[in-house]
């Protein structure tokens, strides 16, 4: 029997999983991992098994919510800060003129997507995993409400925040022990109105990435790439790797899956193989390294500490 607490632990250790199995691959071509099959073998600029800005950041965010106990944004922004100045090898344009443009915690996102008039990338998508496990008790209104509020902090469109909040409460089902597909419908009807029908494509069981009209870097493709690799595997390995195939942002993309599929299939399914190369380098932290081990830590304790 697969517990509440293996469920968790499966979508943080699993989200940081499917990030490390992706980065050698990414900006890639469809294929190119099949093709290649090598697995954790690094590539790219990364280490065998190391993880990108996305499990970094999900840390900061996991970290944050355990030291200050609960959401202190200013707090979630300053780690983020300290982060972007420790010189990650990989940090998204828009995350890091955010950063780094000088503006305060709740005004930086606000004023990049002023000047840009785009911010739906899938960078606050990609560090969901820990803040969706820490909220997962408060509800659907709750852990939604909470995945916009991290989101804001560095993307100004709302669709990045809707995407968030989406699955933030597709793993609280999960966790649950309740199939996430079958609770898209209710989940879509707490998607704000102006972004639902929007969503409500991507989600959809006829949609699949070949249909995508954005690169999955975007949220809503990245999105329902993981829903889509999630519906139509039946295990986690092979929605990871189902979801690296896809090729584009295959770190994030695999990502989410990751937590997805983590939080649906716990812990146990995570391949050995990948979580003894996994780690996870902190730019900015002391050069603290991660390990699989600690990653187990880090959600039982965010599952224990989180809201009831």
């Amino acid at each position: 029997m697969i517990t509440r607490l293996d469920r968790a632990v499966g979508a943080v250790l699993g989200s940081a999983a499917g990030d490390a199995l992706g980065a050698p691959y990414e900006f890639g071509p469809p294929g190119q991992f099949t093709a290649r099959g090598e697995e954790m073998r690094g590539g790219g600029g990364w280490d065998p098994g190391e993880a990108t800005d996305d499990t970094q950041m999900a840390v900061l965010v996991g970290e944050s919510l355990l030291d200050r106990g609960g959401l202190e944004l200013p707090d979630v922004f300053r780690r983020f800060q300290r982060w972007a100045a420790g010189q990650p090898k990989d940090i998204g344009l828009q995350t890091e003129d955010v950063l780094t443009n000088g503006g305060s915690w709740d005004l930086a996102a606000a004023l990049h997507f002023q000047v840009n008039a785009r911010a739906a990338g899938n960078g606050s998508l990609m560090r969901a995993a820990t803040s969706a496990v820490y909220f997962a008790g408060a509800g659907r209104e709750g852990t939604m409400d909470a995945a916009r509020r991290i989101a804001a902090l560095t993307h100004g469109d709302r669709a990045a925040w809707e995407g968030t909040a989406v699955l933030h409460e597709l793993v609280r089902v999960a966790l649950e022990g309740a199939d996430p597909l079958a609770a898209l419908p209710a989940t879509l009807g707490a998607v704000h109105p102006d972004h639902r029908a929007r969503y409500a494509v991507v989600l959809d069981r006829a949609w699949h990435p070949g249909l995508a009209t954005e690169f999955n870097g975007a949220v809503w493709p990245c999105l329902g790439s993981a829903v889509w690799a999630l519906r139509t595997t039946t295990g986690f390995a092979e929605a990871v790797r189902a979801a690296v195939d896809l090729g584009g942002d295959t770190d994030t993309v695999a990502a989410v899956t990751g937590a997805l599929a983590g939080a649906v299939y716990g812990d146990q399914a995570v391949p050995d193989h990948w979580t003894t190369a996994l780690h996870v380098p902190l730019p900015g932290s002391a050069d603290r390294v991660l390990r699989a081990a600690d990653l187990r830590a880090l959600a039982r304790d965010l599952a224990a500490a989180g809201p009831a």
